[in-house]
């Protein structure tokens, strides 16, 4: 028998919470291990030079990373790949990308689009993951002006929208695309409910998150999500 599986995160990060939801959903036996949020490299430089989270480790010791391949790796190993065949696997696709470029970049804005949400998110970031005592503090207090000031400005395109009326447009196109059903994959969640997910429950610790409990079906379909994990 091999050694128990683990996935390496960063428990604020959207990619991460891809993975972990579809894991906690299939209720595998698998070990969180955090990262230190200022030594991400260095901490899964074993993956190769990848150098980012998540890295899913399997019981063979095979390192697994990018976290929509992650998602329809432990799909085809773990599920039978029943999500992966769940459905039109043309329309999954398309939207696995809308997912991964859409709601990717609209996490961004949400929680570090002005100074004050910056500021909110780092100092948030530094009590949730694994920092040192010094990195904490320099983290929460030397971060927010970086993301804000560069992170945030290089990666925005301005719309004409606010991240709360974008959040909005996204769940309300989102949605609509589950037609009658309570899942974009049907009755049961398929791997764009995953990575869809994953980028809502990473805004959920932050008080920005209020800005979206007011999209009732967007809501309605996060809380069936939730309830799905449980």
């Amino acid at each position: 028998m091999g050694q128990v599986p683990t996935l390496h995160l960063l428990y604020s990060c959207p990619f991460c919470w891809k993975v972990r939801g579809l894991i906690e959903y299939l209720k595998l036996d698998v070990n969180l291990v955090g990262v230190n949020g200022m030594k991400i490299k260095k901490e899964v430089k074993f993956a190769g030079d990848w150098g980012k989270v998540p890295v899913f480790t399997d019981e063979n010791g095979i390192h697994h990373v990018d976290s929509t391949p992650l998602l329809k790796h432990i799909d085809q190993t773990y599920n039978n790949g029943s999500m992966a065949n769940q459905g039109d696997n043309e329309r999954q696709e398309k939207w696995l990308d809308w997912a991964d470029t859409k709601m990717s970049k609209a996490t961004v804005p949400i929680l570090y689009g002005t100074i004050g949400s910056a500021l909110k998110t780092t100092t948030r970031i530094s009590k949730l993951e694994k920092f040192g005592f010094f990195s904490k503090r320099l983290y929460a207090w030397a971060g927010f002006p970086v993301m804000w000031g560069i992170i945030a400005r290089k990666r925005v395109k301005k719309d004409g929208r606010t991240p709360k009326k974008l959040w909005h447009d996204l769940l309300t196109e989102f949605t609509a695309a589950h037609g009658s059903k309570p899942f974009f994959g049907g009755e049961t969640p398929d791997l764009v409910d995953f990575a869809a997910y994953g980028y809502m429950r990473s805004i959920s610790p932050f008080p920005q998150f209020s800005l979206l409990t007011d999209h009732e079906s967007g809501m309605a379909w996060y809380n069936r999500m939730e309830a799905s994990i449980q």
